[in-house]
């Protein structure tokens, strides 16, 4: 009787974890298959074996080789997505808080207004810009990528900052000015180091979806040397004309997700220590 009583008690202890492991290795199953597949040979390419047979790394040769050109889109995808980054967290961040914490007529449209201009599929700007950056020479350069990136990161990360500085409460600013500090110092020591969660959350969110963009990137460049590494990872091509590289794309695949993984770890460790400041105080 007791052993049939605590069955339902042990599953139910056990089913959230059951629950959690199973959407784990859902969302992580396409990248061990992309690993494993980038570790096999030519040969073994089409292999279904989960461990690879013959572990091989000539697709990570073939791949960094000077002919392929996927260097320097690495550069060009870590240029671009740094760069529309710092621009978008340095005015979204004072954006934000003058959207949090100002009262002015007109700031609910304007809040609307930047969280619409996010929602504009990305191809209905493409020619228009096209036509554009062809007229003032910007073809073929660094700009003619970020600014187009940055009328989509810059709108998400001001609301996501504007939410989070409205959590903050007004006391803070208020106890600063009143130890003597004007609201420009009270930003810069007390809600900024507060605010730190808020602004490496928005950092990854912002980073990742200027490392993954694929059609500005696209449009923009026509010059090998100058193309992003989703744009030159879709331009690859086998040794004949009837051969698709699987194997080199499964190994550029795994060498563009190395990055994202290096951000995520660094930004959660800040986050830990902001979060842990913030208790401090």
């Amino acid at each position: 009787m007791t052993s049939s009583s605590s069955s339902p008690a042990v599953w139910r202890r056990w089913l959230p974890y059951v629950g959690v492991l199973a959407v784990v290795a859902y969302c992580l199953a396409p990248f061990y298959w992309m690993l494993v597949s980038s570790l096999r040979g030519a040969s073994d390419i089409f292999d279904n074996s989960l461990l690879p047979t013959r572990v091989s790394f000539e697709n990570y040769r073939a791949l960094l080789d000077s002919s392929q050109g996927f260097p320097r889109a690495l550069l060009n995808s870590l240029v671009v997505a740094g760069i529309t980054t710092a621009l978008s967290l340095l005015l979204a961040t004072f954006t934000a808080y003058a959207m949090a914490r100002l009262e002015f007529p007109g700031k609910r449209l304007i809040l609307t207004l930047i969280i619409a201009t996010s929602m504009f599929p990305v191809v209905s700007i493409v020619v228009p810009l096209l036509k554009l950056f062809t007229d003032i020479g910007w073809i073929n350069t660094y700009q003619a990528m970020i600014v187009p990136s940055m009328s989509f990161a810059l709108p998400l990360a001001v609301w996501n900052l504007t939410t989070f500085f409205r959590q903050m409460p007004d006391e803070l600013e208020h106890a600063a000015m009143i130890d003597g500090c004007t609201r420009g110092q009270a930003f810069r020591r007390v809600i900024m180091p507060l605010a730190a969660p808020g602004i490496f959350t928005t950092a990854i969110i912002t980073f990742i979806a200027a490392w993954n963009e694929f059609l500005i990137a696209l449009t923009m460049t026509n010059k090998p040397q100058m193309q992003t590494a989703p744009v030159a990872i879709s331009k690859f091509t086998g040794a004949t004309t009837y051969e698709t590289p699987f194997g080199s794309q499964m190994a550029a695949g795994v060498l563009v997700t190395i990055p994202l993984v290096v951000m995520v770890l660094i930004f959660q460790r800040r986050i830990v220590a902001g979060l842990t400041a913030g208790a401090a105080k």
